[in-house]
């Protein structure tokens, strides 16, 4: 199953944010406490419930009997041809199964309905080698975001 998500999903979003960033992230965050609380602020319940209401974007979920993959794309402020994957994160229990990859080509197929053929996404270290395998390419050298090194990366959709 893959659908947008819907405020009551809030809770279980955060859940799965917090145990991917925590669990599979480490080649980013070095298990450092600091790094790891600036990047969970805002995967709180609260915080997610805001990212779902926000508009210019779409967060999704996707998952076999309870969500456990999330994924987001922004459009507000982009190029008119542009748009942006912001999240894809997987609950560790269920890496290796197929959600990241279908809840990536959702949003990309996403992206193209809207008239959007240019993807862009800033990709973790964790997850660069699995965008370079979906067919996104580096647009960048690597620069430090707001708590981790950043990848930018570019796919031409559709």
């Amino acid at each position: 199953m893959i659908r947008a998500a819907r405020p009551e999903d809030a809770a279980r979003i955060s859940e799965v944010l917090v145990a991917s960033i925590t669990g599979l992230c480490a080649a980013d965050h070095h298990d450092d406490p600091a790094r790891i609380a600036r990047w969970l602020a805002d995967k709180t319940p609260e915080g997610v419930a805001a990212m779902i209401a926000a508009p210019g974007g779409r967060l999704y979920v996707a998952g076999r009997g309870r969500i456990e993959a999330v994924g987001a794309i922004d459009w507000a402020g982009q190029a008119p041809d542009a748009g942006k994957i912001t999240l894809l994160y997987v609950d560790p229990e269920a890496r290796r199964q197929g959600l990241s990859a279908a809840l990536l080509a959702a949003m990309e197929a996403e992206l193209v309905a809207m008239g959007r053929t240019n993807g862009l996404l800033t990709a973790t270290a964790t997850a660069f080698a699995f965008y370079r395998h979906h067919g996104w390419h580096a647009a960048g050298p690597a620069r430090e975001g707001r708590w981790i090194l950043g990848h930018p990366m570019r796919k031409t959709l559709g």
